[in-house]
């Protein structure tokens, strides 16, 4: 593979395609999430604690982990990349639903309102690990409980922060964004580009 080469630390197809639009080359770590399993990384808020520190720590946790698998598993050493996002509105973070039902919950509170995407993206390099975060304004319009459920129905909202993905259909449900469209898909791609140079990874 040419170009700059990486491990990712994310099963997300949306963090691969926006990757790839880098030209950023890179080998997916896949860490374990499936329920029912020992997790390796547990995405759970502190008591208190403040979504922007939530998302950062969660994201460098990500990499920092993923990083420590390559020793154990004899993998060549490359700087690790992980990422996280989540939606907030009014200071709660919405991560991603339980279910159907908890995918209209959020859809519903979220219907007609302005909330915030945060994305942090963090790379271990060596024993260091760099991180950015970056915030975006999104605006929904006025849904329906019918639009709602139609939209729950396909299937989309699930594994989804917040239970939308800006990308895909609920795209007609953004009526506004202020930020970065790459952040709310779940890679800012300045921040990323950003940490890459730090790190002596030039895309360009």
């Amino acid at each position: 593979m040419s170009g700059p080469f990486v491990y990712l630390a994310s099963r997300s197809p949306r963090r691969q395609e926006l990757l790839r639009q880098l030209g950023v080359s890179f080998d997916v770590l896949r860490l374990r999430e499936a329920s029912g399993r020992q997790r390796d990384v547990l995405e759970v808020a502190h008591d208190g604690e403040p979504p922007l520190h939530y998302v950062e720590r969660i994201a460098r946790t990500k990499a920092a982990v993923a990083a420590q698998q390559l020793h154990r598993r004899g993998l060549p050493p490359r700087p690790v990349l992980g990422a996280d996002t989540e939606v907030v509105l009014d200071g709660t973070i919405f991560g991603k639903p339980r279910d159907a039902m908890d995918a209209a919950r959020m859809l519903t509170l979220l219907s007609g309102r302005t909330h915030q995407v945060s994305t942090a993206v963090a790379v271990a390099d060596g024993d260091q690990v760099h991180a950015e975060i970056l915030t975006s304004e999104v605006t929904l319009c006025e849904l329906t409980q019918e639009e709602i459920s139609r939209y729950v129905a396909t299937g989309e909202p699930a594994d989804k922060a917040g239970a939308y993905a800006i990308q895909g259909r609920a795209a007609a449900f953004v009526s506004r964004i202020e930020g970065s469209y790459s952040g709310v898909m779940g890679l800012p791609l300045f921040e990323t580009t950003v940490i890459l140079a730090r790190i002596g990874v030039r895309v360009l």
